[in-house]
């Protein structure tokens, strides 16, 4: 797998982009030549081999860049620091690609739902609570606070939810 880690980073560093090698690693598992546990490390890989790009450009800029680039190099090492030594975190990631892979499955526009709520309305919500606690007027804070407490219910609930009542 750690050789698969370097792969992966050697692989983006040459073709400076670590979409395109997990837009062709994704083909590869869709069709089964490759396994979903090999793609793991690859595609970990591809996100170090990305940072190479930024380091580079840092180099002819000044420290501040360098420092931002640094930053998104071990950023991504912790990552993987954190993921990847330990089988069972392994799974984490694992069982949640095959869950949007079954959902994809059921229902060809799940994809675009799934990439509408993780990466518009999501954000949207919480940079709009972030702004209820910004304001400094106390009753911006107050609903916040509420806010915090109805979606903090929510989670817990369906957590609940989830792990002891079977739902998903």
């Amino acid at each position: 797998g750690y050789l698969a880690i370097m792969i992966g980073a050697g692989i983006t560093i040459l073709v400076q982009s670590s979409s395109i090698t997990t837009s062709v690693l994704t083909p590869l598992v869709g069709v089964g030549a490759l396994r979903l546990e090999q793609m793991l490390p690859l595609t970990l890989g591809a996100n170090i081999g990305t940072t190479v790009t930024g380091l580079l450009a840092a180099l002819l800029g000044n420290e501040d860049g360098m420092q931002v680039a640094l930053a998104h190099l071990f950023f991504n090492i912790s990552g993987i620091a954190i993921w990847y030594p330990i089988p069972a975190m392994r799974n984490v990631p694992l069982n949640a690609a095959r869950a949007l892979g079954r959902g994809t499955r059921l229902n060809r526009l799940f994809p675009i739902l799934y990439i509408a709520v993780c990466f518009i309305a999501m954000p949207l919500v919480f940079l709009g609570i972030s702004y209820l606690f910004s304001e400094g007027n106390a009753g911006f804070t107050a609903l916040g606070v509420v806010v915090v407490i109805i979606v903090g219910t929510a989670l817990m609930w369906t957590a609940y939810f989830c792990k002891y009542r079977g739902g998903s």
